[in-house]
This record gives structure tokens, sequence and C-alpha cells, in this order.
């Protein structure tokens, strides 16, 4: 069962009448994209729900074929409005380094969103970024500061 099937019939056994579509991703996987009424149990809160249901369907996946490419599942576009709020975050953050010189923390993050913003900010000359445990947490949180120069 491909990861489409397999998604629509997890929903389906938990009572959710949902709607996937399937986009190919350039690592050879694929996005699901869910739309149902019920999004925001989907979803969950910052969207755990959603992380822990893409790692089952994962798992599942896996366990029918090893070589299966993984599946990123998201519900009614949250995903890129996420993406996109934390690449303006990471672009104000920025500034503030640049402007000021003082060193930012960014709140807490799941691992793809500090992935966001260390891509945002890669090629910014003047500011680098560099993620720390949040002790207690399975999180970490992004330090920007300005970057060292190279005389």
């Amino acid at each position: 069962m491909d990861g489409k099937a397999l998604t629509e019939e997890f929903l389906r056994r938990l009572g959710f009448d949902a709607r996937v579509t399937e986009q190919p991703l350039p690592d050879g996987g694929a996005l699901l994209n869910i739309e149902c009424e019920d999004a925001e149990l989907l979803l969950g809160h910052e969207g755990r729900n959603l992380e822990e249901m893409q790692y089952l369907i994962n798992r599942m996946i896996f366990a029918q074929d090893r070589e299966q490419a993984r599946v990123t599942l998201d519900v009614g576009g949250y995903r890129g409005r996420r993406r996109a709020a934390r690449e303006a975050e990471a672009r104000a953050a920025a500034e503030k380094v640049r402007q000021w010189g003082d060193i930012v923390e960014l709140e807490p993050m799941n691992s793809f969103e500090r992935w966001v913003v260390h891509q945002t900010l890669k090629e910014d000359p003047a500011v680098e970024t560099y993620s720390v445990e949040v002790e207690g947490t399975t999180k970490k949180v992004i330090i920007l500061r300005p970057r060292a120069s190279r005389d």
C-alpha cells in the first residue's frame, strides 16, 4: 500500500472524513496534503498531532517496504504557513543582530523549524546561527549572533 492509500485508510479508521492529495517532492518522497473539517484535531497543539501521525505513517510504510521514500503530511497548508512564519521570524531576528550587534535567541523549535531558520540565514554574511539544546525538553533554540570577521 502506498503512502497516500495508507494515510487515507489511517484517517478513515480514526473517523475522519478526509481528502488526501499527493505532490511529489524533489527527494523522491511525497507531500500528502489532508483536507477535512476537523483539521484542528489533526494538527493538535503546535502541529504535534500532525508530527506524530507522520511518524506513524512513515513507520508503517517502512515496515512494508524499507526502500519506500518517506512522506510528509500536511493539513490544509499548515506546513507552508508555518515555514513562511519561521522565515519571516528569522529575517526579523537577523535584522536585529545586524542593527544592534546583539545576540538573539529564538523560541524552542522542532528540527524542521530549526532547519528552515538555518536555511533562511545560511547565506547572510553578517549573521551566523547555531542550535542549543533546551534542558529537559526534546527541542532546541536557535541563537543568532554577528558573524565573526574573517580578516
